[in-house]
């Protein structure tokens, strides 16, 4: 399936916010948004960017989401349709649907640096879902679902190497993880509050409306 390769920090200086698109260097000095938080390409004395009209702010939100999650357009409107279809508020529901995707949940859990990261950990297969191998990053999970290491890639260094880290990570209060097995479970689906976006679900609600 098609992805974005190119350099994920001109991403963040494109849209003007740290999309933590490289996991824990984003925290570091090398963070490319934190030495040059201007567009690519820019050449110009000032620092300042150009006011951005209506349409402007609402592709700009639209584009924060779809990278934060690492989907092309095609993929991330066919959420927003889907969004669309489900009772209750669409850009709730568009958030919960992006935060179900399996390889979402990998980073959720602490078994990723990244979302870039655990999509490709479940690409290569080193997770069940239920008990069951997948390698579909996109597969949507729902509450009693099972997240655990396939067997054969528990021998492997990053996983050794992620046992003695996971200790440190925080899980978010919707899911829960037996560090010692681990293995996690969806307990619910999230609500809005419980996610820590970078955008604004109205303002893509607003873009995909006209």
């Amino acid at each position: 399936m098609a992805r974005y390769i190119d350099a994920k920090c001109r991403v963040c200086r494109r849209v003007g916010d740290k999309l933590m698109l490289k996991g824990d260097r984003c925290f570091t000095s090398k963070c490319a948004f934190e030495r040059r938080d201007v567009p690519p390409g820019y050449t110009g004395a000032s620092k300042r960017r150009a006011k951005k009209s209506d349409r402007g702010v609402q592709l700009t939100e639209k584009q924060k989401a779809r990278y934060t999650y690492g989907l092309l357009e095609r993929q991330f409107r066919k959420f927003f349709s889907e969004a669309e279809r489900l009772p209750g508020i669409t850009g709730e529901n568009l958030l919960i649907l992006l935060e179900r995707r399996l390889d979402n949940i990998v980073f959720r859990f602490g078994f990723a640096n990244s979302r870039p990261q655990a999509r490709q950990l479940v690409r290569h297969g080193h997770f069940l879902l239920n008990g069951r191998k997948t390698n579909i990053p996109s597969c949507l999970v729902k509450p009693g679902d099972m997240v655990s290491w396939r067997e054969g890639s528990t021998n492997t260094e990053y996983y050794k190497t992620l046992v003695h880290e996971i200790e440190g990570r925080t899980i978010p209060g919707w899911l829960s993880l037996d560090k010692q097995k681990m293995a996690g479970q969806v307990v619910n689906l999230p609500t809005p509050e419980d996610l820590e976006v970078k955008f604004d679900e109205k303002a893509i609600v607003e873009y995909y409306s006209r």
